[in-house]
């Protein structure tokens, strides 16, 4: 319900009938005039109060002159705001509040401000649609209204009677929107509200009544309006708004207007009056401008736009003085900016005041028509005048200001330029400078403020002491200056003001003959005032240069809206009528009917002989033979998404908890492209063709090149859906990292705010998506912008951390001799500028200059029309008359271009050659403005179909707002190409087009991205002139022919084109060698033309199809056997991942598809790739040539038009800056203007966004989605381990229970055999335990692996852990609360004593709070009794009852701690076990978890150590149990006497069958004390355990070095240095002492045991200990203690006797049981020296052993580190 239209254009048959409807108005007669005496306006401007102007502007509507009648107001509401300037909700709605706010208009409203009675002085803002208010002719306006409130943001008021209630106008008579609405609030390009315009009359407006406007608006701004902006002011901008709002501070009224000159002033470079005329007037097309002076009487409209009469008032005679007039305003020096009236005004309205005469200029009515030229004034240095009169034929630039203002330069700034304050130039200095500047100015170059910047930087670097000059001297040095010029600059010297100079100036421009020769291109005046100083500035009359100055002050959108309103108002009709004759004069239509009936239908065949237009499939498949579509990356783009890839990590490696990667299990992504329907097919193709949708694991094979196209998004209307969706999606799967990828991110970066419908775009769609706050905030999202014009991104608010950019190798390195021919490497725009210097007679950058000199004439004709439109008509006038020449009309060769008539030859001939098969080239025009692409399309096509070419190339219209739209028959002709047999198969991607003879008509604001065929041969750019004066609006307009060429087309040109000079007649007649005979360029070079039609004679005057031919003076011959590469298209149809495709091969030395020729039976070619062809305008040929002639070169410009410079001066811009360093250098010297989307970004760059940045068309594509790749193993990989991979050594004959037997049973247990044989593949370097049931084979133990074999293997949900793994589910496993601190860990001390150490030891506990209920404590609660254990009875399935204990050193993040998956979320109690001094690294890890920490005296103790303690501590802990227990009634053989010893490495197990068979010997040593204690050991058959391979921390070997680290590059010790005999004067290690005997023991003890090695059935004994003696000794484990389990040793002879820190319980009675062979050794191991005599006599070891005193060792410690001693013996 109600108004459906919402201030929106809905259909296209809507926007036509409105501009039908401008156009008839534009058109109609002349205005009605009311028949009403109205002199207000003279009376007012005479100097009459304000009221009679008031009451003008309020003329009531009705036809009679009696008095209002007197109106009640309704009340408020009750609670309503009735305070004036606000509305009722109680918001401020003045213009003086919310002038620098952003305010958000919708869709076909207006700003517009109504004036208040009771407050005169305040504007009150409101939004009225458009449809209520008057036209351009002050016309057209529907009854009724509709308008919003900008403050309260209430919408739907419907009647302004009721709208002006809510806005508190507080009238006095019947409320009225004709009287009451009394201005139109134009934005500025900043959001800012800084103009107002009268609604009477939105174009055709009074100019005296715009000053009233203006002087109103500057009365009412109060002082509090004052914001201290960026200093730098307009002398960074290169497109108005001249200023902005936050540039501007408004001191109080009633101060004078004069201060110090305008060069001092530290923010403000232009008048304000004239910058708030400027800003307004850019936004209208030049004829509107043209036409403001003019008065025009615009009666009131018929009786539905009744009574809304024009506010202009009745224009005064010129030589009038007193009037109110343009006037330059002044800054004082270091003072902000003062804007007021001449003095104090009593009323609402400022009065009119005399002008000092002097001071002020009048333009002179029928400037521009007379002289030709819309003169440009530079703001130089000082006050400009006054302009009044016809100020629409001149324009006010600030282009060189900021060059003039090297005082506002900062100390830092100064100090990074090198300069000092004492080398600032002085206004006399700048002068000369710039008067040499422009004398050196070429007559078709204009200045550019960045050159100019340069000279003067280098000036203040090389002339640090120059000398003054006077103000008598500056006159003569001036006019010496200018007269080495040739007559191109003028100076004008006056000693009054700068208005004299610009008066005098203009006079002779308007009194002097139109078309003279002696006009000067630039006038320098010069005030020499002994007041204020040298004043300057620069009028530049020259037309080219005025023109270009003036259109260069539009933006892109500007011009744009410019040409449109050209077109549609119809003001190019005369240049139309032009272009209706040929350039013989000949009727142009009158010509292509006649020949059209003289064809009598016949057409052109593209091809040689009689081919059908379908082709047979069979034949098609001999012309391009299929391939399947291989997806390939290129080493460049693997490097980049590797690159990419370790930023990423970097980023998750911060430790600053912005991105967590060990929580993702998943990649999704999504890609923002620019709004074109060709780049959407495109990326999808891209994404189709590389698989990398099943590589994800997002899509299954069979709908994954059904659903690519869901993955990319265009940045219009349809992406908040889109994206809501995908945020949706971001937000439920937190598992999962999204990337979204953010595809030539450089186009449209208008912030949300500024955001508007501009030509047809939604702008700031792009910061609306990428920086919402949804974005931003997200933890699993990345954010990778791409862009091949990274500029816009690199500011110093740049969201983006320079750290995070990754940058595209260079490729200058490519082209090596090496290299086989046609490999393929990068040609770019820095390639385009270098081949300039190649020296070849028709290079591949071209400016055509005939082409340019017609442009110069014409537009001396039409200075009225913007040089686009007229570009454009004889742009299409060129491919006409280049059309009807090889058709129709050989006599019009001598009127077109060169290069226009090469092109279309080589079009239309190309598909007739012999071998080419219909195949030919792409020819690319680029017109930016879409009316005029249509134009072209609808006009080239007709003259094609007349011509009979319908068949021979088609002509499209490439628009990124719609698909591609190709007529049947090419369909046809590429389905037969590629074999395809889906009837409903359309081209949607201009790669789509590869091979098809065709032009191209490419139009909207920038070039998007699309990549092109390799068929693409010329890239027209003839219309990119001026306009475009940005690196980056510049460089990407090139970036369309920049691709991959082979080797020898870039390798050493100059040599080839020698080569070919030579040979012309072998390249003439040579089937493959891809060269072919072309025409010079237009360069100074003689075009070489043959007379006689195509179609006549079949004489051609060039065949182009290389890029390196040599000229020619003969024609070649249809007939001639002659190929070019489209020609060689018939190898391969590859579609290849972004501008790869089609392009690049893995091995193309190697690897090729040879394909011959059907016709010529030649050997087969491979494709010879060559640069494309770019044709220039003059304008962007000098800065693309700059690098090669010594120029100023695009790269030196401003990187892009949303970013300003941030100082006036800066470091020059060298070619050498690349990548990181380029980038340093934006971050420093550009900033974001308001409008962009990162003025407002936050200080600290976001930390998950990256950038990468390449040049156009080299494989960013196919880099991002191998990165998506990347992303995905990475992910996997952290899920992924690497565990051993060695199988266990298998029992031949073991002994396996009944499956049905109930476990754990613990007789059925015992009964079976233990098996002391070490399983683990560990210990296979390990002594083996000798046991008569299974005999043991000696391996070599060189064939032992050096390095255990590992396998990567897929975590399952079961799997451990470690520190880095988080996840919802096992949080508050592992982390501690918010809440939680490590005080809230008690301490406790456990104390006990050790049979086997002989001593008591205390252990210490750190036992979380909620870990508690597992301990029992005494009464008072401080003192830990002991571990509770469970019942055996106990029955509960979600309780494991064994106490876990893990001993674990170094791994407090890498350890597989947290069990919670592996455990299925079972309550269980895991104790780990660590060394003291590591005991904060694992509270800071696991706060969560029981830590148990061993005494000092095992910090340097292996893992045997901790289990022993561990063993210790749980027997005595079982004993403790029991006890409590049994006083509670409890058997103590119900108490749960199990425990489990778990490695830190432990990841995954699984028991496939619960049938225990035998015991292990998981540690040798300490199972072998288990056993023979009578404890039992359980092991699963058929269990798998893994073991993850940690490379950090465990048992790691020590590092032996010398203890006194004195001696210098220390050799390495071998393992029989480890020993020493005691106070020997060896070198003492830095080991423990442990450590260096059993490597010592592995090493060498073949030497202590040589009865022993290799013999099996002779072991070493061993008392109560295992030590490792290598795998070729075998061991026999005897327990000393009463009453435990031992192996049967009757009738077994050791070879041996091992006694390792033997005790009490080894005594002499029980050696003697056993028997030893003659010659056996004994190795005695004691703690110290004493001790080591003491056990010898108390076992009464030599009686039967043998002792010599060299015998006797130690390990290689110092006394303080306690070394071992043992001593060796002989059995005698």
């Amino acid at each position: 319900m109600g108004n459906s239209y919402a201030g929106q254009l809905k259909s296209a048959r809507f926007e036509e009938a409105l501009h039908n409807s401008i156009e008839a108005s534009l058109r109609s007669s002349k205005p009605y005039v009311k028949p009403k005496a109205n002199t207000t306006g003279s009376d007012s401007v005479n100097g009459h109060s304000s009221n009679d102007l008031e009451e003008a502007e309020e003329d009531d509507d009705s036809d009679s002159s009696s008095p209002p009648l007197p109106y009640l107001q309704t009340p408020a509401p009750e609670g309503c705001c009735t305070l004036d300037g606000f509305c009722q909700a109680g918001k401020d709605i003045r213009l003086v509040s919310i002038a620098t706010e952003s305010i958000e208009v919708p869709a076909g409203f207006e700003l517009v401000g109504a004036k208040s009675p009771s407050v005169p002085e305040h504007i009150l803002v409101c939004a009225v649609d458009r449809r209520f208010l008057p036209d351009e002719n002050g016309k057209n306006a529907l009854l009724g209204f509709s308008g919003n409130c900008v403050g309260c943001g209430e919408k739907g008021f419907r009647y302004f009677t009721e709208f002006s209630n809510h806005i508190n106008l507080k009238l006095s008579t019947q409320p009225k929107k004709q009287k009451h609405l009394k201005y139109y609030l134009v934005k500025n390009s900043q959001g800012a509200l800084p103009f107002l315009a009268s609604t009477s009359s939105l174009l055709y407006f009074n100019y005296f009544n715009f000053v009233a406007c203006v002087c109103f608006f500057l009365r009412t701004v109060p002082t509090a309006l004052r914001v201290n902006g960026p200093t730098n002011g307009i002398g960074v901008e290169v497109h108005p708004p001249l200023l902005s709002p936050s540039q501007v501070s408004l001191g109080p009224q009633g101060q004078g207007c004069r201060s110090a000159d305008l060069g001092d002033s530290p923010g403000m470079f232009l008048p304000f009056h004239l910058w708030l005329f400027f800003s307004w007037f850019t936004l209208f097309p030049a004829s509107v401008r043209c036409s403001v002076s003019s008065a025009m009487n615009s009666g009131p409209p018929k009786k539905r736009h009744r009574s809304w009469h024009p506010s202009s008032l009745v224009p005064v005679p010129p030589t009038a003085v007193p009037v109110p007039a343009i006037r330059p305003i002044v800054c004082s020096s270091g003072s902000v900016l003062v804007v007021s009236s001449p003095q104090p005004p009593v009323s609402a309205v400022i009065q009119p005041q005399p002008v000092t005469a002097g001071e002020t200029v009048i333009i002179p009515d029928n400037l521009l028509n007379s002289s030709g030229v819309r003169p440009v004034i530079l703001i130089g240095h000082g006050t400009l005048p006054y302009f009044y009169g016809n100020v629409g034929d001149i324009v006010v630039s600030p282009l060189l200001v900021s060059c003039y203002k090297s005082s506002q330069l900062t100390e830092k700034t100064l100090e990074t330029l090198g300069l000092q304050r004492s080398q600032m130039l002085s206004v006399e200095t700048t002068i000369l400078l710039t008067l040499q500047y422009l004398g050196r100015l070429g007559p078709e170059q204009i200045p550019l403020r960045e050159e100019l910047e340069q000279i003067v930087l280098k000036a203040m670097l090389c002339c640090p002491g120059s000398p003054a000059i006077t103000p008598s001297q500056l006159p003569w040095l001036a006019r010496l200056e200018a007269s080495v010029s040739g007559g191109t600059v003028q100076v004008v010297v006056t000693h009054g003001s700068l208005g004299e100079g610009i008066s005098e100036s203009l006079r002779s421009l308007r009194e002097g003959p139109r078309h003279q020769r002696s006009l000067p291109t630039y006038v320098v005046v010069i005030c020499a005032s002994k007041m204020s100083g040298n004043e300057f500035c620069v009028l530049v009359l020259g037309k080219y240069q005025a023109r270009a100055l003036a259109e260069g002050m539009l933006t892109t959108n500007e011009f744009l809206k410019e040409i449109s309103y050209e077109l549609i108002t119809g003001k190019v009709s005369v240049l139309a009528s032009h272009f209706k004759t040929t350039s013989l004069g000949d009727n142009l239509d009158k010509q292509l009917v006649r020949y059209q009936r003289r064809r009598k239908g016949q057409v052109t065949l593209p091809y040689q002989g009689d081919v059908p237009e379908h082709f047979h499939s069979q034949e098609a498949a001999s012309m391009l033979p299929l391939t399947d579509k291989i997806f390939q990356i290129f080493p460049a783009q693997l490097s980049v998404a590797r690159s990419l890839l370790s930023q990423v990590c970097s980023i998750a490696d911060s430790g600053s908890q912005n991105l967590d990667l060990g929580r993702f299990s998943k990649v999704d992504f999504l890609v923002l492209v620019p709004p074109s329907h060709i780049l959407v097919h495109q990326t999808a193709q891209r994404i189709r063709q590389s698989g990398v949708l099943v590589d994800l694991g997002n899509e299954d094979v069979s709908t994954a090149s059904q659903k690519s196209e869901k993955y990319v998004v265009r940045l219009d209307s349809d992406v908040h859906a889109r994206m809501e969706a995908f945020m949706k999606k971001v937000k439920q799967n937190p598992y999962t990292l999204f990337v979204l990828i953010h595809d030539n991110a450089h186009v449209d970066l208008t912030s949300a705010l500024s955001g508007s419908v501009c030509h047809g775009e939604l702008q700031g769609l792009a910061d609306r998506v990428v920086n919402c706050q949804e974005v931003l905030e997200a933890l699993n999202l990345l954010v990778l912008q791409v862009s091949c014009f990274p500029y816009t991104l690199q500011t110093r608010q740049s969201r983006i951390s320079i750290s995070n950019e990754i940058h595209w190798p260079s490729t200058e390195s490519l082209v090596s001799l090496e290299q086989c021919p046609n490999e393929l490497v990068y040609f770019g725009l820095r390639d385009y500028s270098s081949s300039l210097q190649w020296g070849v007679a028709s290079p591949i950058l071209r400016c055509d200059e005939a082409f340019e000199k017609m442009v110069l004439t014409l537009l001396e004709r039409h200075s009225h029309l913007h040089s686009m439109v007229v570009r454009s008509f004889l742009l299409i006038q060129q491919y006409t008359e280049a059309m009807m020449a090889l058709t129709s009309s050989p006599s019009l060769r001598d009127h077109i271009t060169p290069e226009t008539l090469a092109m279309v030859e080589d079009l239309i001939n190309t598909p007739s050659k012999e071998g080419s098969q219909g195949c030919g080239h792409m020819l690319l025009v680029r017109v930016p403005s879409l009316q005029l692409a249509m134009l072209a399309r609808e006009r080239l096509e007709d003259v094609r179909d007349k011509l009979g070419l319908q068949l021979c190339f088609a002509v499209l219209l490439g628009s990124p707002a719609s698909e591609l739209s190709l007529s049947r028959n090419f369909v046809s002709r590429l389905k037969a190409w590629r074999g395809c047999e889906n009837e409903d198969w359309v081209p949607h991607t201009y790669e789509d087009l590869e091979g098809l003879p065709c032009i191209v008509i490419l139009t909207g604001k920038d070039p998007l991205g699309e990549t092109f065929p390799r068929s693409l041969k010329y890239s027209d750019l003839r219309l990119i002139d001026s306009s475009y004066l940005t690196r980056t609006a510049l460089e990407q307009e090139v970036g369309l022919a920049c691709t991959y060429v082979s080797v020898d087309a870039v390798r050493d040109p100059k040599l080839g084109m020698a080569c070919r000079e030579s040979d012309a007649e072998k390249a003439a007649t040579s089937m493959n060698d891809g060269e072919e005979l072309e025409r010079p360029h237009s360069n100074g070079s003689a075009a070489t033309r043959t007379s006689g039609s195509l179609v006549e004679n079949g004489v051609s005057s060039s065949d182009i199809a290389d890029s390196f031919q040599k000229p020619s003076t003969s024609s070649s011959h249809p007939g001639d056997p002659v190929t070019s590469d489209i020609g060689t298209l018939t190898q391969v149809f590859k579609q290849e991942c972004d501008s790869l495709g089609s392009q690049l091969s893995s091995n193309p030395c190697k690897a090729s598809n040879p394909s011959q020729s059907t016709q010529s039976g030649q050997p087969p070619s491979s494709p010879r790739v060559s640069p494309r062809t770019v044709i220039l305008s003059r304008a962007a040929y000098n800065l693309l040539a700059g690098e090669s002639a010594s120029q100023l070169s695009s790269v030196s410009l401003l990187p892009h038009a949303d970013v300003s410079w941030s100082s006036p001066l800066r470091p020059v811009f060298t070619h050498d800056l690349q990548g990181a360093e380029q980038s340093a250098h934006y971050r420093q010297w550009t900033v974001a203007r308001q409008h962009h989307a990162d003025y407002e970004a936050s200080p600290v760059p976001h930390p998950r966004r990256l950038l990468l940045s390449g040049p156009p068309q080299v494989g960013k594509t196919g880099a991002y989605l191998q990165l998506l790749r990347l992303l995905h193993r990475m992910l996997i990989r952290l899920l992924e381990v690497d565990v051993y991979d060695e199988e266990e050594e298998h029992e031949e004959d073991a002994v396996t229970t009944a499956g049905n037997s109930q476990w754990p049973d613990v007789e059925e247990i015992r009964k079976m055999p233990f098996d002391p044989s070490p399983r683990d593949p560990k210990f296979r370097k390990a002594s083996p335990v000798y046991s008569p049931r299974i005999p043991r084979f000696f391996k070599v133990e060189s064939q032992t692996p050096t390095r255990r074999l590992t396998k990567s293997i897929r975590l399952s949900r079961f799997a451990a852990h470690n520190a880095f793994h988080h996840c919802e589910q096992c949080h508050a496993y592992c982390e501690a609360g918010p809440a939680a601190q490590l005080s809230e860990c008690t301490f406790h001390a456990f104390t006990f004593s050790s049979s086997m150490l002989g001593e008591e030891v205390q252990l210490q506990f750190f036992i979380p709070k909620a870990k508690e209920k597992h301990f029992v404590f005494s009464q008072e609660g401080s003192h830990l009794e002991c571990l509770r254990l469970p019942l055996v009875s106990a029955k509960d399935p979600d309780l494991l009852k064994s106490p876990i204990f893990t001993p674990t050193t170094g791994r407090q993040e890498h350890g597989l701690l947290n069990l919670f998956h592996a455990m299925e979320g079972t309550s269980h109690l895991h104790i780990l076990v660590i060394k003291q001094f590591e005991m904060p690294h694992y509270r800071k890890y696991w706060p969560n978890h029981i830590l148990l920490v061993l005494p000092a005296m095992f910090n340097n103790a292996g893992v045997g150590a901790a289990r022993f303690m561990i063993k210790e501590l749980s027997y005595h802990n079982l004993e403790l149990e029991r006890n409590r227990l049994e006083e509670q009634g409890v058997k103590r053989q119900d108490v749960w006497p199990f425990i489990v010893m778990m490695d830190d490495s432990c990841v995954q197990w699984n028991a496939h069958h619960k049938t225990p068979s035998s015991y292990d010997c998981e540690e040798v040593d300490i199972n072998l004390r288990i056993n023979s204690s009578g404890l039992l050991l359980c092991r699963f058959n058929n269990f798998s355990l893994m073991k993850k391979h940690i490379p950090v921390g465990g048992n790691k070997d020590f590092v032996v070095k010398p203890k006194l680290m004195e001696i210098e590059n220390p050799a390495t010790f071998i393992p029989s240095q480890y020993v020493c005999a005691p106070d020997s004067e060896q070198t003492l290690l830095d080991a423990p002492a442990q450590f260096l005997l059993e490597r010592f023991l592995l090493s060498c003890s073949h030497r202590l045991f040589p009865k022993a090695v290799r013999n099996r059935n002779n072991p070493v004994l061993s008392i109560d200990s295992y030590l490792n003696l290598s795998p070729e000794i075998s061991v026999c484990y005897i327990n000393s203690r009463p009453h435990s389990t031992n192996l049967n040793h009757q009738g077994l002879v050791f070879s041996g006797l091992l006694l390792y820190l033997c005790d009490s319980f080894v005594v002499s009675g029980l050696l003697k049981k056993f028997r030893f062979l003659k010659g056996a050794t004994l190795c005695v191991i004691c703690q110290d020296r004493s001790s080591l005599r003491q056990t010898i006599v108390r076992l009464e070891l030599e009686d039967e052993w043998q002792f010599r005193l060299r015998d006797e060792f130690q390990t290689a410690n110092c006394s303080e580190d306690r070394p071992l001693y043992f001593l060796t013996g002989r059995h005698v």
